[in-house]
């Protein structure tokens, strides 16, 4: 496997694996290299990897105090995004995506949880990965915290009580704030952490697959350097 072909996973708990993000990245012929920091894992390096995903967990961006990996992971994405490296944050990722480019991460209003949709900007609907799935998007919320958008960032994204749900930094720097990656497999694994009343039923879950595959495979062939789109299937 060339250098070209190996990204970074940094995954934060055992319950939110990359998914989707994992079936289309094989599908693009990438090797993973899953980091799993609730096991103790060290925060990767850049140097001979492509890209960098970066996942969610219940953390927040700040609480490096407690999960002092967090500063090493802000400086990490911090120098992918100065290389030009393709970069996907999800969720907490996003948020340590928006720190590290210099934005402020803070509490929201109130937690975001459970299936629903965000709207595409206007810069959302004009973008290479997001634009072509259409407004309103079919996401998965799980968050409590937001952020401001970092300098020159595109805006992406939002939601009723969300302003700020996706962002992209340069041509092939994205944070989601919400879930696109939410195959069966995944969704089984969150279920059991969810709060109480928040249900997964599998008729809306699949309409947020059938979305998310191809968002997916599109940042894929972005990173690759096929702005003009995907070349494998993607989906269901």
């Amino acid at each position: 496997m060339t250098a070209a072909r190996r990204w970074a996973v940094i995954q934060h708990v055992e319950y939110e694996p990359p998914g989707l993000i994992a079936t289309l990245a094989d599908r693009h012929g990438l090797s993973l290299e899953i980091r799993r920091m609730y096991a103790g894992d060290a925060v990767p390096g850049l140097d001979s990897r492509a890209g960098l995903v970066v996942m969610g967990g219940p953390m927040g961006a700040g609480d490096t105090a407690e999960h002092r990996y967090l500063s090493d992971e802000r400086e990490l994405i911090a120098r992918a995004v100065e290389r030009g490296l393709p970069v996907l944050g999800v969720c907490l990722g996003a948020q340590l995506l928006a720190s590290a480019c210099g934005a402020e991460v803070s509490r929201g209003p109130d937690p975001e949880v459970g299936l629903g949709e965000v709207q595409l900007t206007a810069g959302g609907r004009q973008d290479p990965v997001l634009g072509p799935a259409g407004s309103p998007l079919p996401v998965l919320h799980w968050h409590a915290d937001t952020f401001t958008l970092p300098a020159g960032a595109i805006h992406l994204a939002a939601s009723d009580r969300y302003p700020n749900q996706a962002f992209r930094v340069g041509s092939v720097a994205y944070g989601f704030q919400f879930h696109v990656e939410l195959d069966r497999g995944l969704a089984a694994r969150m279920d059991p952490h969810l709060p109480p009343g928040i249900e997964l039923p599998e008729e809306r879950r699949e309409r947020v697959e059938r979305v998310g595959g191809p968002i997916l495979d599109r940042f894929f062939a972005l990173a690759a350097g096929r702005p003009d789109g995907p070349t494998v299937p993607a989906g269901r």
